[in-house]
């Protein structure tokens, strides 16, 4: 009697699964493509920025530039933010939305409606060894502590970017050592800024930059609170023995415990406390320091001396991967292409991917 009932469970299975397949292979219509925008600039790139002067300016008339997007945040190098460039020039719209590359793809024009939004920068420093950072778009920071902030609403973004027709990537500009910007340059006075660019021959220079926290759920301008990994701190090793682009929460933990930052200050600036990672060192975990994922600044230099920062997110997919042993030892030089910024007077560059790091003779770093 019970295999009597089992097969007839079987049969109106069987029959249901049948019933149901038609449902289940039912094609649904591809969704209407997405309209084209099209508008007119009153202000090229260059033109925006030169309003810009010295302080945040919240934009009060209709105001439009446009560009092509040269940034892609997919494999996590760049966030919330993109970059767009038109032939005066590029610049950051600071969008306050994660997995741009789902909404505005490389090669994709875009407009945007300036009014209500703030110019800023992001990245001057005064003085002898200071010098200009980037002029940003984005909103007015309620904070203070920045120039500008995101369009974190959906409604704001939607307000102020529009999507144009999708082109093809735009090709790398290759600009000689002489044509990239100096110190005082910004978005105004040199146009290779914000730009997609190739930068050629770069050696290794054997130092990196990276500021941890103690804790970053408190001030982060405190002494009491800095640990910069820089050429000062100590001078003896200005690489701290970091060998990959960034650092992921392990990588970075694993360098921690390994020691070698042991003699490194809690300190900013001239303000010091004293106070060593060595003293914090604990059960060995080092307790009081906030294990994290951390970008890198490796210094690389060009044949007539300039200097080329490659910085690296810590959330990147490709920043735990290990610079090749020939190319920290200088024995290979190697080219980068990403997007050209200034960070106090810096030139700074960010990659897309790592498919962007090639050696000197066009052969890719990572396959």
């Amino acid at each position: 009697m019970k295999k009597i009932l089992l097969f007839a469970a079987s049969l109106l299975l069987l029959a249901s699964c049948e019933e149901w397949e038609p449902v289940l292979a039912f094609k649904y219509d591809a969704p209407a493509p997405e309209p084209v925008v099209t508008m007119t600039p009153t202000h090229t790139i260059a033109q925006l920025c030169k309003m810009y002067d010295g302080a945040p300016l919240r934009i009060t008339q209709s105001l439009i530039i446009s560009g092509v997007v040269v940034s892609d945040d997919q494999p996590g190098n760049f966030y919330k933010t993109l970059y767009i460039q038109d032939e005066t020039g590029g610049i950051e719209v600071k969008i306050g939305r994660n997995s741009l590359y789902n909404l505005y793809r490389p090669g994709q024009t875009l407009f945007v409606q300036c009014n209500e939004l703030c110019l800023g920068m992001y990245g001057f420093k005064s003085g002898t060894y200071g010098g200009q950072g980037m002029i940003q778009i984005g909103a007015t920071d309620p904070t203070g502590e920045y120039e500008t902030s995101y369009l974190e609403s959906p409604l704001l973004v939607d307000a102020h970017v529009f999507k144009g027709a999708q082109g093809p990537l735009v090709n790398p500009i290759v600009p000689t050592e002489a044509q990239l910007p100096k110190k005082s340059d910004t978005q105004v006075t040199n146009s290779l800024i914000g730009k997609y660019v190739t930068i050629k021959g770069l050696t290794y220079d054997n130092e990196i930059f990276c500021l941890l926290y103690l804790d970053s759920t408190k001030d982060k301008k405190a002494a009491t609170n800095n640990v910069f990994l820089s050429d000062t701190n100590p001078a003896s090793d200005p690489t701290h023995g970091i060998t990959t682009w960034a650092m992921s929460k392990n990588r970075m933990t694993q360098y921690l415990q390994s020691g070698r930052w042991d003699a490194c200050e809690v300190a900013r600036g001239n303000d010091h406390t004293g106070v060593f990672l060595k003293d914090l060192r604990g059960d060995g975990t080092y307790p009081e320091v906030e294990k994290n994922a951390y970008s890198v600044s490796h210094n690389f230099v060009m044949d007539g001396g300039k200097t080329v920062v490659i910085r690296t997110s810590g959330f990147s997919k490709f920043g735990d991967l290990e610079i090749p042993k020939d190319v920290l030892n200088g024995s290979r030089k190697i080219n980068v292409t990403g997007i050209l910024t200034m960070y106090q007077g810096s030139i700074q560059m960010t990659v897309n991917s790592e498919k962007d790091f090639t050696y000197e003779d066009g052969t890719p770093l990572y396959n």
